[in-house]
């Protein structure tokens, strides 16, 4: 199955969601892959309902809920870093977005294995290994009651450090137990694994080892220490 250009789904929206979407300066990403790209570690109706159902919901109540709120002016990084702050509708929808559209850009076909270059010794000077890392990363996922996300995320002053969020939030936000900046996450709402796990939330966990896209990973993890680096010179 194709996976749904961004083109086609803009056929069949109103030019008021453009006008928002534009005043808002916040995008709905086409799929960077095929819908049974990723099989059969998640399947392709799972795909498909996870991208043009939950994530499109997200989005277009971000947008309406920008648009009532008169937050047109705000970019997303803002409503995610005042998130308890705006009202749940904000918070929770974009949230919604951005953890989607980084979710879908950490996974590849024909990809896994281990994390090389500056992350893998990061990765292992932090966790002890590659394996200590993922029984972390994966106790984070399992633990989380109810629906959430696990992330590794990137603190401030450039460590490294796994944690888990409730629903939609993420570490990004105001509300977050512990902030920091995401570089992957796991979706572990029962939409995203359902359809082919059931209630399996551990086998679907160890799938995902097989998706990750460690190249995409490791190019943000460069990106926010280069970025850390060069705020500390100045």
């Amino acid at each position: 199955m194709k996976t749904v250009s961004i083109l086609a789904i803009a056929a069949f929206l109103p030019l008021a969601v453009f006008a928002q979407k534009k005043e808002a300066s916040i995008t709905f990403d086409s799929l960077p892959y095929a819908f049974n790209a990723l099989e059969p570690y998640i399947d392709a109706k799972t795909m498909e309902i996870h991208y043009t159902r939950h994530h499109r919901g997200y989005f277009d109540n971000l947008l309406k809920a920008i648009n009532e709120n008169s937050l047109g002016d705000k970019p997303l990084s803002e409503l995610l870093a005042k998130a308890g702050t705006f009202p749940p509708a904000i918070r929770n929808n974009a949230g919604g977005h951005y953890n989607h559209t980084l979710f879908w850009k950490v996974m590849a076909p024909n990809a896994g294995g281990v994390p090389q270059g500056v992350l893998g010794e990061r990765i292992v000077a932090t966790f002890g290994s590659f394996d200590k890392f993922k029984e972390e990363f994966t106790k984070a996922a399992m633990s989380r009651f109810g629906s959430g996300w696990a992330w590794l995320c990137v603190a401030d002053n450039g460590t490294l450090f796994i944690t888990s969020t409730p629903n939609q939030d993420n570490p990004l936000m105001d509300v977050a137990e512990k902030r920091g900046t995401p570089i992957l996450g796991l979706d572990v709402w029962e939409h995203a694994y359902y359809l082919n796990y059931q209630n399996k939330r551990a086998s679907y966990i160890d799938a995902f080892w097989n998706i990750v896209n460690w190249p995409e990973v490791s190019s943000r993890y460069l990106a926010l220490t280069e970025t850390k680096k060069q705020s500390g010179k100045k």
